[in-house]
């Protein structure tokens, strides 16, 4: 275990400072969901049945979710670099852990999206999305927002370490941002037909999209919906711990055998 957390930390740090210098790429990973924030809110929300302020208040909860969805693209092109570009064989030639690059990697972006969400936030806010519910129910919707991220990083890193090249990550990486428009992050789903609305309320995102606006008091749960949305805050959990449970012990195993 303490190999494991020096190994571990030594990891983070690496991604850390990959990120501190690649300032271009993360500007634009922190600035596109604020461009699609005002976006959707200004140009979309006067078309919606929710117009105004009504459907932004909607919206930004839901574009947090599609944010932290996109732990998906992230995780799998920086796996997928440091596979096709010998950094992962590198490291296996050293006495580190083989359960600490991979998580090093997924607390490194945690550590950023944590970072990332500050403007995201206070551009919601000032869109004139509001917290209604109390103060811990409003942690407790920061905290699925990160562990819904944590859950998509390590997705995005199985995925990145089975890919066969840094292009066809980036290609299947750039193909996930059509999951939250299978949910209800932008629009409701009451108004789908009735096999969309079911797919799209399977959707793990719907789950957690629901959770955070029931949490931060922005929307009540749709009437009639399906299991993980008509429960959104024990969806949104057992969604995100199955995909931990299934997809890390995965990603690190076929770190090993790579």
């Amino acid at each position: 275990m303490s190999a494991l957390v020096h190994d571990g930390t030594a990891i983070l740090g690496r991604h850390l400072r990959r990120i501190r210098h690649a300032p271009a790429i993360t500007v634009m990973t922190q600035t596109m969901p604020i461009v699609f924030l005002l976006f959707f809110g200004y140009v979309f929300g006067s078309a919606l049945a929710m117009p105004g302020a009504d459907y932004r208040a909607f919206l930004v909860p839901g574009m947090w979710v599609a944010t932290a969805a996109n732990g998906v693209m992230t995780g799998m092109f920086q796996a997928a670099q440091d596979t096709h570009r010998g950094v992962a064989d590198r490291l296996r030639t050293m006495p580190v852990s083989r359960a600490a690059v991979p998580l090093g990697q997924a607390l490194a972006d945690l550590v950023s999206s944590t970072v990332g969400m500050v403007p995201l936030m206070l551009v919601g806010l000032a869109m004139g999305w509001r917290i209604e519910g109390t103060p811990l129910e409003a942690l407790g919707a920061v905290g699925l927002l990160l562990l819904f991220r944590f859950a998509t990083t390590w997705v995005g890193i199985l995925l990145g370490l089975a890919s066969r090249s840094e292009e066809a990550a980036g290609q299947l990486g750039s193909a996930t941002f059509m999951l939250p428009l299978l949910s209800n992050a932008y629009i409701p789903t009451d108004g789908m037909p009735g096999g969309l609305r079911t797919l799209a309320e399977w959707n793990p995102i719907s789950a957690v999209t629901t959770a955070v606006r029931v949490l931060f008091g922005n929307a009540p749960v749709p009437a009639d919906a399906a299991w993980p949305v008509a429960h959104p805050v024990a969806g949104a959990l057992l969604w995100s711990l199955a995909l931990i449970a299934l997809c890390a012990p995965a990603a690190v195993g076929r770190y090993a055998r790579t």
